[in-house]
């Protein structure tokens, strides 16, 4: 490995470090279905994207409520003596990527075959804290 790469990925570990974030992969639920219920949260504050995820009907909403209480786990362990009510933190980003489908065949009418794609996809949540002045 070259010294400028090795010196990008010295930095990125860095900036990891700096990271609050959880990721959730290979979720058995289709992108666009868990984009939905990513757009309600990104932004918002980290109590009211537990409340708004913990009243909302959909199946994705339990297993993003879920991968927010990670993130905040995650922010706790690097953040020890700190309280979480004082720190402010939001839901800085939230991405939703597809990850691999499952193929499957069902029987159609005059002997024909159709395909049916089960979707799935990897989520990554990153929570930071607003500096108030």
């Amino acid at each position: 490995m070259g010294v400028r790469k090795h010196t990008a990925a010295e930095e990125l570990k860095e900036a990891k470090k700096l990271k609050y974030f959880a990721k959730l992969n290979n979720c058995p639920t289709s992108p666009r279905k868990m984009r939905l219920v990513a757009d309600l949260i990104r932004g918002t504050k980290v109590d009211l994207a537990l409340s708004v995820l913990r009243n909302s009907p959909k199946e994705a909403s339990g297993r993003l409520h879920k991968l927010l209480l990670s993130a905040i786990a995650n922010w706790q362990s690097k953040n020890e003596g700190v309280r979480i009510e004082d720190s402010n933190l939001y839901v800085k980003e939230i991405m939703v990527d597809s990850a691999r489908q499952l193929k499957r065949i069902r029987p159609a009418p005059q002997g024909r075959a159709h395909r049916i794609r089960k979707r799935s996809n990897h989520v990554t949540l990153i929570i930071d804290s607003k500096i108030e002045n």
